[in-house]
């Protein structure tokens, strides 16, 4: 499906492109789009770094337990 998705994006970026080459484009709507995609990657983006903040405090957590649990072992 994503490939699908994928797909589909490009043929209708092809499609802009043309458009655009024959000066038959709405350059509101696309600033709109333009806009659209910033925010979902700033979006995507910020929830990226929060989940790798996530996992790099379980990391941590789990790195501290199996230190305490080799001591353990050691007596």
């Amino acid at each position: 499906m994503k490939e699908f998705l994928k797909k589909m994006t490009e043929w209708v970026l092809d499609k802009e492109e043309e458009a655009a080459k024959h000066c038959k484009i709405d350059l509101d709507d696309l600033q709109r789009q333009i806009d659209f995609i910033v925010r979902k990657r700033d979006d995507l983006k910020r929830e990226c770094e929060e989940n790798l903040q996530e996992l790099e405090h379980i990391l941590k957590r789990l790195e501290t337990i199996k230190a305490r649990e080799s001591i353990c072992k050691r007596d």
